[in-house]
């Protein structure tokens, strides 16, 4: 998967994850520091149902793209789901969970990419939306 391809996938990842109201997406691009990957997609979920329901969203809707998960890991508990699509690795946290692991910290050398719109507004107005509970 080219560089290009790579983000257009990233990006794919959040759409379907921001569908299923995903809380604090952020995508970093890994490429300069990691061989592991060109992107990776963080979000939450305020439950574990929420968890699985944001990954296998993803999943299932990228294989509509043509894009396959390579592995899926951690569905079953809801609490850190990772879905691998090999230049794009997707995690979707329980909020907790997330806060724990502190994935931005660990690649704060990684530039944070500005989501497009409509996926900024729509970001956005989750985060509204979950300020006013």
């Amino acid at each position: 998967m080219t560089a290009t391809g790579s983000r257009d996938t990233a990006l794919l990842c959040v759409r379907y994850a921001l569908e299923k109201k995903a809380q604090d997406v952020v995508v970093m691009d890994v490429s300069a520091t990691s061989s592991l990957a060109d992107y990776f997609v963080l979000c939450s979920g305020r439950s574990d149902t929420q968890v699985q329901a944001i990954a296998q969203s993803i999943e299932q809707n990228l294989v509509a793209h043509g894009t396959r998960a390579r592995s899926i890991e951690g569905l079953a508990t809801g609490q850190w789901v990772l879905v691998d699509f090999a230049d794009v690795i997707v995690h979707v946290f329980l909020e907790h969970v997330r806060e724990f692991y502190d994935l931005e910290r660990l690649w704060a050398r990684a530039p944070r990419i500005t989501l497009p719109e409509p996926y900024l507004s729509q970001a956005r107005d989750l985060r509204s939306a979950s300020a006013a509970r």
